[in-house]
């Protein structure tokens, strides 16, 4: 997956040169390799507590656990606070990784797809992760496209192709693409392997409806559009096959582009607990407050007349004093307003963490040209 991670100088134009992948290289193109998993083995522990610790119920209970760890100001055992905590932490971590794992089995699947590209002039089977800037491949009937392609030819007349854009912009319409015309008839191998046209356009981005650029072959400049272009993500429908030029691949792809990084995701209720614990902690601070003054007070107007019966502990030697670290015992003997108890049990009944079936396929029916079609959609994560 290091190819996936590969940092790049930014770009200003694309240029790509059709079967010279020696060219192409040296511009440090992405590979055809994507990566939308969040964590590794290594990075795992660490990224997902820092994640989990911007949850406002955690911090506050970390806090409490290192204040019953100082003995001048714990009337209560560390335990009591630990074993909730960690409990919760564990269960979202389960959860976490298993959305994780999902999605790292997603991406070797999609990356092992097989595709045809031309290669010293015979079509080779590749993964799809092998395809690079600049290599021709073959699409058939119902095919993905692995890449975002120019297209150069196809089976059907003036080279036209027709494609299923579902997967970018949820129409399930069919839609038409057309090869250029001094393309359109290179639909033999031998003429393919001996096409070194070169494509000068726009850098990678995220707009779906808009290409820019040029086709440079024989001395000549071919303009391209939107209309010659096959985005990765479309299905090939009703083409029996078509040849296509990779421009752009891997995480350079406008669905790549559109996808953005993973996240971590808050529901409504995270945002609602977090500002109801706010809210609490508020109040609790207020009333450690009010109980704080009160022990002052009393300390300074009573309890110095008792100091040969009730001695101040060493480290106190004022009622001031005695009155800040009652604050703090205050906090930590009413940390029960803030319920540890909910979180406990919001977090086993999270979808997916309590054991029961993951993933609930949607049968999804739509209509291609007077014929039904049936796909199966599942959710990829668990918090929604």
């Amino acid at each position: 997956m290091a190819l996936c991670a590969k940092k790049r100088p930014p770009e200003e134009e694309r240029r790509a040169r059709a079967n010279d992948r020696e060219y192409n290289e040296k511009f440090q193109y992405a590979s055809n390799c994507i990566k939308t998993s969040k964590y590794n083995i290594l990075t795992f522990l660490p990224v997902n507590l820092f994640e989990q610790f911007q949850e406002v119920a955690n911090t506050y209970f970390l806090f409490l656990l290192i204040l019953q760890l100082i003995p001048q100001i714990s009337s209560l055992s560390w335990f009591t606070t630990i074993v909730p905590l960690v409990l919760v932490l564990t269960i979202t971590a389960v959860k976490d990784a298993t959305d994780d794992y999902f999605r790292h089995k997603s991406d070797n699947q999609v990356n092992n797809r097989q595709s045809l590209v031309l290669i010293n002039g015979t079509l080779q089977q590749e993964q799809w992760m092998n395809v690079c800037v600049g290599d021709i491949i073959k699409l058939e009937n119902n095919q993905f496209v692995a890449a975002d392609l120019l297209l150069l030819s196809s089976s059907e007349p003036h080279g036209l192709c027709y494609i299923e854009t579902a997967e970018l912009d949820g129409e399930t319409n069919m839609k038409v693409r057309q090869a250029i015309p001094v393309t359109s008839e290179l639909g033999d191998i031998s003429k393919l392997a001996k096409f070194d046209g070169e494509v000068i356009c726009e850098p990678p981005n995220n707009k779906l409806d808009k290409f820019s650029g040029a086709l440079y072959w024989k001395e000549n400049k071919f303009p391209l559009s939107n209309q010659n272009m096959l985005l990765r993500g479309c299905v090939l429908r009703n083409t029996e096959w078509c040849f296509g030029l990779v421009i752009f691949a891997g995480p350079d792809t406008k669905l790549m582009q559109n996808s953005g990084r993973t996240k971590f995701k808050r529901t409504s209720i995270d945002r609602l607990m977090n500002t109801l614990v706010l809210w609490i902690f508020g109040f609790l601070v207020c009333m450690g407050v009010i109980l704080a003054i009160g022990n002052a007070i009393w300390e300074h107007e009573v309890g110095m007349r008792f100091q040969v019966y009730l001695p101040w502990d060493e480290a106190v030697d004022s009622a001031f004093f005695s009155g800040f670290l009652s604050f703090w015992s205050y906090i930590i003997i009413l940390n029960t307003v803030v319920p540890i108890s909910l979180y406990v049990r919001y977090a086993p009944s999270l979808p997916g963490s309590s054991g029961g079936p993951r993933e609930r396929p949607l049968s999804v029916k739509v209509n291609f040209w007077g014929r039904n079609a049936t796909s199966s959609s599942s959710c990829a994560v668990n918090t929604l």
